[in-house]
This record gives C-alpha cells, structure tokens and sequence, in this order.
C-alpha cells in the first residue's frame, strides 16, 4: 500500500459550497443594515443568537464535507484542537493593547499550510475559544467567528502552495497578514458601526440613507476610530510572521506530512510470482 504525499487538507466540491454558503450568510448578516429602511429596527444584538446557530451548524457542515472530500481524520481534528487552543491562549498577550493581537500570525501560519476549508473551521473555532477564555461572549462574537474564519481561510487560498517557498512565501504571506489585518478590522467597524445609528456626528450610519452616503461616511468612521489600532495589528502580524515563520512554517509541514491528512491508500496489484506463491500456500 503507497500513499501520496500531503499538502494540505483538499478543498472538494461539497467543502466548496459549504463555504460558499458561509460566505452568503456572513455577507447578508454584516451587510443587511446598508440596505434596510430606516424604520427597520437595527439590532444587531438580536441577530446574533440566530447568526451563532447559524454558523455553528455551517461549521459542522464545513468539517463534514472536508471529510467527505478529503478524508479528514481524528488526527486532523486533534491538530485542529490543538492550533485552537494556542491560537486563543495567544490572544490575551497583547490584551487587546492598541490592536496587538499576536493570534493572528498564527491564523496566517496555519491556514497556509492547511488549507482554506480547514483554515475557515480553525479560525472560527479559535474565536469562539478565546472569547470563553476571555470572557468576551457577546453579541459581537458570531460575528468575530466569522471575520477570524475569513481572515484563516484567505491565508490557505493564497498562490504557490506546492512551489513558493522561503523568502518569497514569508513575504508574501507577511504581506497578506498586514492587509488582511486591516480587512478584519474594517469588516468588524462595520459590525460595531451600523449599532449606532444617528449620533449626530457626520460618521454615524444613518438607517436608510443612499449606500453610497453611508459607504463615506463608514470611510471616515474607520479613518477616525480603528486605523491606528489595525496598523498596530498589521505591523505586528507582519513581523511576527518574518520571526517566526521558517520555524513554524517546517514544524506545521511536518505534522501535516506525518498525519498524512490527505493522504489516500492506493492498494498494487503484487506480481505473478507473489500471487502463485500465495494460491500454493492456500493449497498447501
């Protein structure tokens, strides 16, 4: 029996759609106050029961289809629990002290290495665990779980997996940690943004105004509150990513290559003289 040699965990069809699906119900849950009226009613605290059922049966979903696809295996989920306990031990360290978040180099780490399906799953579950940890459970984790699952899941869906390596893989996924850290921060301002409605102030959301005028004014709102705190975030990422990645980077490729997560069984055909060997031993 020969197994071919893992990369990461595969992406199949199922897995795909799953996460398609997350993707839809992530969009309409940030993006629905910018389309509502304004006598809508905003309360995105009474979303996020109904988005955290959501999203923990989509992440069930997620795990089984990548099973289904790629045969992922107790191994895989110990590797999972594992990178999600690290992953929300790490988030406390900074305290949240002008956005230093060293989690996030890790997400980065991870979701190169294994992939986007998986990297999704760990960046959720790893929220969730650290809000516990924290005791940060609020109306905003679900939505935090899902930014987490996005920022993991593009790491995994960056270019040149089987080829790019050293320098050229540390920059580059120094690079997307920087950006992408911004990404997670605008993603969630619009979260907190559009909860306060009408404050008087030329930022503020106002419930039923063109998407447009609010899109500015979301702009500005970034632009005054949280760039200083995601460039805290960013540069951090980044040079924790150059630090410690070569390390990192072989200690997670080893794991995977010794789980063999995506590693299928392929049963050969013994030659001639084994098998008439094997017919005079059942007769003998």
């Amino acid at each position: 029996m020969s197994a071919r040699s893992p990369r990461a965990v595969r992406l199949g069809p199922r897995a795909v759609a799953a996460l398609v699906l997350v993707g839809a119900v992530g969009l309409v849950a940030f993006g629905w106050p910018l389309l509502a009226g304004a006598d809508s009613g905003l309360a995105h605290a009474e979303d996020a029961p109904w988005l955290f059922a959501a999203l923990l049966a989509l992440l069930v979903a997620v795990v089984v289809a990548t099973i289904a696809d790629s045969g992922l295996d107790a191994k895989a989920v110990a590797m999972l629990g594992v990178l999600a306990a690290v992953g929300a031990a790490l988030r406390p360290l900074g305290a949240g002290t002008a956005g230093l978040e060293p989690m996030f180099f890790l997400m980065v780490l991870s979701g190169r290495v294994l992939g986007p399906g998986f990297g999704f799953v760990l960046g959720s579950v790893t929220m969730f665990a650290s809000a516990l940890l924290t005791g940060g459970v609020g109306p905003w984790m679900p939505f935090q779980m899902l930014s987490m699952g996005w920022f993991t899941m593009g790491a995994g869906m960056l270019p040149g997996h089987g080829r790019l390596r050293g320098r050229g893989e540390l920059l580059m996924l120094a690079v997307y940690g920087f950006v992408a850290a911004f990404a997670y921060g605008t993603v969630m301002n619009l979260y907190g943004w559009t909860i306060v409605p009408g404050l008087g102030s030329g930022i503020s959301f106002v419930a039923g105004d063109p998407l447009h005028e609010n899109l500015v004014r979301f702009l500005a709102y970034c632009t005054a509150t949280s760039l200083g705190w995601d460039l805290g975030r960013a540069v951090l990422t980044a040079a924790l990513t150059l630090a410690v990645g070569p390390a990192l980077l072989r200690a997670l490729r080893r794991a995977t290559r010794r789980a063999a997560f995506d590693a299928r069984p392929a049963f050969e055909r013994p030659p001639a003289e084994a098998q008439a060997q094997d017919v005079r031993e059942a007769g003998g």
